[in-house]
């Protein structure tokens, strides 16, 4: 009887599947973090819950992400670019419409709409981690970091926007940054969203309006 010929995978094929597997596992870590640090808060959370809730050992999640501070910078990172294929948003797709957009308020609401999505995810982990940076300083660095992070991708869609409409009279492109930072940010957002209840796309409408009344005295009607 003759021997059946054996089918050898691709080396490639198995790194590639290895790859996979654990960019799955990176994930799952990462998801539960984000559920757990929510839930329970970031003090409250241990590294053996995130292991308990996403299905691995704690030694899976100490060797991916070695301590608990790199694993919190990594669910900012979630928090802002999600699961669904993430991308950082200048290569989201609100981005790439915003800045084509030669109309400042169309333009608006494509990159309000877009940093919406951002908010959903992000405000309930700001609200702990925030709270948790006043008295550990390695959550106060993990914060700071992506703080400057965000300050910078603001100031590059303010060069954007401004190209489409200049300031408002008197309006410096510092405080420009500072002000565009508050109102697409946490802390206008679950103010008016979590606390006092207004609707996702109320806020999305307020937001368009006051940046283009404030930033550039526009009337977005």
């Amino acid at each position: 009887m003759p021997q059946m010929a054996t089918v050898k995978t691709p080396a490639a094929a198995v790194r590639l599947s290895r790859r996979d597997r654990a960019d799955a596992t990176r994930l799952r870590i990462v998801k539960a973090a984000y559920d757990l640090f929510c839930e329970r808060g970031y003090a409250g959370t241990m590294l053996a819950d995130v292991a308990q809730r996403s299905g691995v050992a704690v030694a899976t999640v100490r060797f991916v992400f070695h301590t608990k501070a790199e694993l919190l910078s990594r669910v900012f990172d979630f928090a802002v670019m999600g699961d669904d294929g993430p991308l950082p948003p200048e290569e989201q797709e609100w981005y790439g419409r915003m800045s084509a957009e030669p109309d400042l308020v169309t333009a608006l609401r494509h990159l309000v709409a877009g940093v919406g999505t951002i908010n959903v995810r992000a405000t309930p982990l700001n609200t702990i981690v925030r709270a948790t940076a006043e008295s550990d300083p390695d959550t106060a660095r993990v914060w700071a970091f992506h703080e400057q992070m965000r300050a910078g991708a603001h100031r590059a869609i303010l060069e954007i926007l401004v190209a489409k409409s200049p300031l408002r009279d008197g309006l410096t492109p510092e405080r420009a940054t500072h002000l565009l930072l508050f109102y697409l940010g946490s802390d206008a957002y679950r103010p008016l969203v979590l606390d006092v209840g207004w609707t996702h796309e109320e806020w999305v409408d307020w937001a368009v309006a006051t940046i283009a009344l404030e930033l550039f005295a526009t009337d977005s009607k």
